[in-house]
């Protein structure tokens, strides 16, 4: 799985200052209330984070240690309607958005993006975070921190080390981030003040130095919460993404210039879009049981055939076979203007337990494939399966029954 993630410090702060242009604000900024008001700080500028103040601070206490400071009032519905609207921009290039549109959460500006497959869609890595920078620009001011990694961990990690800068890990397993946290310094673990002063004693300063030691004595020194940081020095983060909403659907297009009145040129315009969606699925470990395919025509209504899966899969070339033999047993009259493609109800995809003396079990999930891909060309109608009723009969017609093999492939079909 890759990971992108964009972080804006104090973006309260930055976002009063964006409000307050052009005339700018003092330098030294408390917001939450007034000094004599009931409330804490939910946000201040450096210059006042320097001399002490910290969020969830009352505010009397932050004005007796800056009493010069500005002290400004929280507008908490403006900067959740802010949030709230990046995240639906960033919502269009991927669903896998993960982030806090409340004010009071501590990681309120930290977002964390699913970007597997994505680069079939907009382009490589730096061309995609580019992309969602500037569309989250029109909402959130100034630039963010901002990383990738192959986990959770190695992005946040990758946005601190590039300082305002693009800075990504390299694809491939745990060792690869590993390799590159190895020399980084073991502040960046998200460890408690206790365990971090224990690890100065025992003389660790470096990830790698931390990550050699033997997970065993690891866990015997520091107890389970050592255990995790040890995994994530390892590159082993293990922490899912979890998006904002529920992934109900993924959706991909592509607008066909000039258009296409041909089966063929489709075909390879699917076969991108079939793959793009598939990794994104694969990276969760999902599976998708339908696909809608929208085929906007020229001229008229546009074309929309519902194909339901045998089951849940995520393999873009039986994706791929499947919506082509469906094309080809209802192709479109009219030229096609734009091509798109849903991937509905995700459902995780479990292994299959397979018998020591029935290899043939393998097969079974590839049959149910080929025959529906058979029912497009063919008819539903024509093909037929017995089913053993009583091998004893007298009767030949007693002994076995005709069955379809298969449901009617053509579950939708709309103008």
């Amino acid at each position: 799985m890759r990971f992108l993630y964009l972080d804006w410090p104090q973006l309260c702060h930055r976002l009063e200052l964006a409000r307050a242009r052009p005339r700018p604000l003092d330098e030294l900024v408390v917001i939450g209330g007034q000094p004599w008001e009931p409330g804490t700080v939910l946000d201040c500028s450096p210059a006042v984070r320097r001399l002490g103040v910290v969020r969830g601070q009352p505010l009397g206490t932050a004005h007796r240690l800056v009493p010069e400071a500005q002290f400004l009032p929280a507008d908490r519905d403006a900067y959740r309607a802010r949030m709230a609207a990046a995240l639906e921009e960033m919502a269009k290039f991927t669903p896998s958005v993960e982030s806090d549109s409340d004010p009071e959460a501590r990681t309120f500006g930290q977002i964390l993006l699913g970007i597997e497959g994505l680069h079939r869609l907009w382009g490589d890595e730096p061309r995609l975070t580019s992309r969602i920078v500037a569309a989250a620009r029109a909402h959130l001011p100034d630039e963010p921190r901002l990383g990738i990694g192959n986990t959770r961990f190695g992005a946040q990690v990758a946005a601190v080390v590039g300082r305002g800068t693009l800075e990504s890990i390299s694809v491939g397993a745990a060792a690869v981030e590993a390799a590159y946290l190895a020399p980084l310094s073991i502040t960046l673990l998200p460890a408690d003040d206790e365990t971090r002063e224990r690890l100065r004693v025992f003389g660790l300063t470096r990830i790698g130095e931390f990550a050699a030691l033997a997970r065993s004595s690891v866990i015997a020194r520091f107890g389970e919460h050592g255990g995790m940081l040890h995994d994530l020095a390892r590159g082993m983060d293990g922490r899912a993404l979890r998006p904002r909403r529920a992934i109900e659907r993924l959706s991909a297009e592509a607008e066909l210039e000039p258009p296409v009145d041909s089966v063929e040129p489709l075909r390879f315009v699917l076969r991108n879009l079939c793959g793009a969606l598939c990794e994104q699925l694969n990276a969760r470990g999902a599976g998708a049981t339908r696909a809608v395919l929208i085929l906007e025509l020229e001229r008229g209504q546009p074309l929309v055939l519902e194909q339901v899966l045998p089951e849940p899969a995520a393999s873009p070339d039986l994706l791929e076979r499947l919506l082509v033999a469906r094309l080809a047993a209802e192709p479109p009259r009219i030229a096609v203007s734009r091509l798109s493609i849903e991937l509905r109800g995700e459902q995780v995809v479990s292994g299959q337990q397979l018998g020591l003396f029935s290899p043939q079990l393998a097969r079974a999930a590839r049959l149910d494939w080929q025959l529906t891909g058979l029912a497009l060309r063919f008819g539903a109608d024509r093909l037929l399966r017995t089913r053993i009723l009583d091998p004893e009969a007298t009767l030949p017609e007693l002994r076995v029954e005709w069955t379809p093999a298969t449901t009617d492939p053509m579950s939708a079909r709309a103008p």
